[in-house]
């Protein structure tokens, strides 16, 4: 009896090659727009997380009559300092201070130059001035 073989199915190198080839050239062509986006998004969220912490400042200064001391910083939000006396937190959800979204720590000045306080981060190079995602991001902006 002869037995027939069916033709082995599957794709040829040449066909891998092209698809990778078309494959490389999307990444080329999406990557750069989807990294340009996600900067932005990290400087969005930079501000919204500074919106959060005034705000907890805010309700710190409602029950203790002020707003935290320099020395006492961000941290006061989430743990009651030794001179608090109507302290009524903590005023974050988190059980420690959120970092900016560069993995930075918020500045916060007491008493402020441009308001009762200035919080801000200083974006991805983590220094004063720049542009794009190495912008600084303020509370008084």
């Amino acid at each position: 009896m002869k037995q027939f073989r069916r033709p082995m199915r599957g794709f040829t190198l040449l066909e891998l090659l092209v698809v990778l080839g078309i494959i490389a050239l999307l990444a080329g062509i999406v990557g750069p727009q989807v990294m340009k986006h996600m900067g932005a998004s990290k400087t969005k969220a930079a501000k919204v997380q500074i919106e959060d912490l005034a705000a907890a400042l805010d309700m710190y200064k409602l029950d203790e009559g002020r707003y935290p001391t320099q020395q006492q910083g961000l941290i006061a939000l989430i743990e009651k300092p030794s001179d608090a006396r109507r302290w009524n937190g903590p005023y974050l959800r988190k059980e420690k201070i959120p970092q900016d979204p560069w993995m930075n720590d918020y500045r916060y000045v007491y008493p402020g130059k441009h308001g009762s306080f200035d919080l801000s981060s200083l974006g991805a190079d983590d220094r004063e001035g720049g542009e794009g995602e190495d912008q600084d991001i303020n509370s008084w902006e």
